[in-house]
């Protein structure tokens, strides 16, 4: 299973049982659907562990951020890697995610949705994932440090952003896939 959680997690300390949890749940049910009560009795920790760690639940929130960027962007530079490290390995890495049983969206894009307005913070934490995703993209082009790598990066990086949206709706995955394939072809 892409990025899967350990299986071990009741013997993790306090800090990290209580941040896996939060992982699963924010991202499976969303951050608005899933209360700080649920973590924590999913996690086993008491309320008084919980705001030890983790002073509010914002503080959760931003770092199930944070945490799902190391852990997303680990992921995609491996899978771009492991396809042949060039644009032709970008198809290949979505349709492993996309495609995915646990697959929700991208967990910034929901949190943005979600929680934008009210706590700017997310769109911060947002721009910066997508900012290394899109060098992340650059990376794959001829000339990577170039100003129309970078251009060209954000093109493609609002294109698979658009995939992933439509993923969550579209199915089969393969007809999404098959559209951004077509775009990369005209660029």
């Amino acid at each position: 299973m892409l990025m899967s959680e350990p299986s071990k997690i009741e013997e993790l300390p306090a800090h990290e049982r209580i941040l896996l949890t939060a992982y699963r749940l924010f991202y499976r049910h969303g951050i608005r659907a899933t209360g700080v009560d649920r973590v924590i009795t999913e996690a086993k920790v008491t309320k008084v562990t919980f705001y030890r760690h983790f002073p509010s639940k914002n503080h959760l929130v931003f770092e199930f951020l944070e945490y799902r960027h190391r852990r997303w962007m680990d992921w995609f530079s491996q899978s771009l890697a492991t396809h042949g490290g060039n644009l032709a390995a970008l198809v290949p890495t979505l349709r492993e995610w996309l495609g995915d049983a646990d697959y929700r969206g991208c967990a910034f894009i929901n949190s943005l949705g979600e929680l934008g307005t009210t706590v700017p913070e997310i769109a911060e934490i947002t721009r910066r994932h997508k900012q290394e995703m899109n060098r992340s993209i650059a990376g794959l082009l001829p000339d990577p440090r170039s100003r129309k790598a970078a251009e060209k990066a954000a093109i493609i990086g609002m294109a698979v952003d658009g995939a992933i949206v439509g993923a969550q709706y579209s199915k089969p995955v393969e007809v999404v896939l098959n559209r951004l394939q077509v775009l990369l072809d005209k660029l």
